[in-house]
């Protein structure tokens, strides 16, 4: 039943899905794939292929004092083309993600940061896989050397965020973590009062 408007009695938390049986299909050190026999929602039959991460997946926005971020291009094998995405990377499910995250700010750009704001926890794609997602906003930063995987082949630009949110906004980023990490930070950043200013003394 569609439901048009908020129903106080509506639980959220039931399921109407019932796993019949489930298997391993194929699996690695990053993901794991399984096929479900289920019961849809509708009572028919049928399978759902679930793809498992074994890492959440971290983005971090960084943002100087200038305004300025900083994005990390790469060639993305699987859809055989160039992306420019926030700094971003996988952190083990079972440690800290702010840990991760200031690993991956440092592998992937120098820098490190005084400042973190979780800003955003999503999920990938919810259709096909359970990965989960959370984007954090890095300030008060501190340029330092690059220390990227060896399966890495990156581009560091340094541009205006403002930019950075225009290239979401034509297409020219189109990594969802990215999208949503960039447009989420420019909002709490908006919404923050003004910094104080000092008088002049005379």
């Amino acid at each position: 039943m569609l439901l048009l408007s908020p129903d106080p009695d509506f639980d959220e938390t039931h399921n109407p899905w019932q796993t019949l049986g489930t298997e391993v299909k194929y699996h690695n050190a990053w993901i794991s794939v399984r096929e479900d026999q289920v019961l849809n929602p509708n009572g028919g039959r049928g399978i759902y292929g679930v793809v498992s991460m074994k890492n959440k997946a971290l983005g971090i926005v960084p943002v100087d004092e200038d305004g300025n971020t900083w994005l990390v291009g790469q060639y993305r094998y699987p859809l055989n083309e160039y992306s420019w995405e926030i700094p971003m990377g996988g952190g083990l499910l079972e440690h800290d993600i702010l840990a991760s995250a200031q690993r991956e700010l440092k592998e992937e750009t120098g820098l490190t940061a005084a400042r973190w704001t979780r800003i955003a926890r999503l999920h990938t794609s919810n259709s096909v896989t359970d990965e989960e997602g959370f984007v954090f906003l890095a300030e008060d930063l501190t340029m330092g050397e690059l220390e990227p995987e060896e399966t890495e082949d990156l581009r560091l630009w340094k541009l205006p965020l403002a930019e950075a949110i225009r290239m979401v906004m034509d297409d020219r980023i189109t990594d969802g973590v990215s999208v949503a990490g960039l447009l989420k930070a420019e909002k709490v950043l908006q919404s923050r009062p003004p910094a104080p200013t000092n008088p002049q003394r005379r």
